[in-house]
């Protein structure tokens, strides 16, 4: 991603929106915790200098575990977000690149 702002094709929109914020779970670094938690408890919008989330502001793309997107999209959908489906509008996409067993 650190590439992405003098990117000929995507630099404009990405120096304007595009906020990257890498976390481990497991690992000693900076940022630490699961995705779920820190939207949960607000840190990770906090951490990167966003008020509260808003649907009416706010869209997503999620990649990860079967059960980690199960968890995400519950808390996203009572949070009043809707996922995009079948080229329909909403609030959040999700790349499903494990293959459940």
């Amino acid at each position: 991603t650190e590439h992405l702002p003098s990117d000929e094709f995507l630099g404009e929109e990405v120096r304007e929106k595009l906020l990257y914020y890498p976390t481990v779970t497991r690992e000693a670094f900076v940022n630490n915790g699961r995705i779920t938690d820190l939207l949960r408890d607000g840190s990770l919008p906090r951490n990167v200098g966003l008020g509260p989330l808003d649907p009416e502001l706010d869209r997503f793309m999620i990649c990860g575990s079967p059960s980690m997107l199960k968890e995400l999209c519950a808390w996203l959908d009572a949070q009043g977000f809707t996922e995009a489906r079948h080229g329909d509008a909403g609030h959040y996409v999700i790349e499903r690149a494990f293959v459940e067993s």
